[in-house]
């Protein structure tokens, strides 16, 4: 969700994980952690033909080593979003 418009951002997996990664970001800064601190991530998405696409993404908001991920197939995800990331950071 682009929190300026409250809507999906445009586009897709791709720029929606962008802005997904965005917010965590936002977050994470706002409890005085940050991408460095992720130790682990949970991607779903609703097509596994995307993984390629959010990978690269993933890629370019941490920093190495990479944190720990599992990724998904999930059937759908709420406001018929194409990718919904979680993550465990410490401080």
């Amino acid at each position: 969700i682009d929190p300026k418009t409250g809507k999906l951002a445009e586009g897709g997996a791709a720029e929606q994980a962008k802005q997904v990664f965005a917010n965590i970001g936002a977050l994470l800064k706002e409890a005085g952690s940050g991408m460095e601190n992720v130790v682990k991530a949970t991607v779903f998405l609703t097509d596994m033909a995307d993984f390629t696409a959010v990978n690269g993404v993933y890629a370019g908001f941490f920093p190495e080593p990479f944190p720990a991920r599992s990724t998904f197939a999930v059937s759908g995800l709420p406001l018929g979003a194409a990718v919904e990331i979680e993550v465990i950071a410490v401080r």
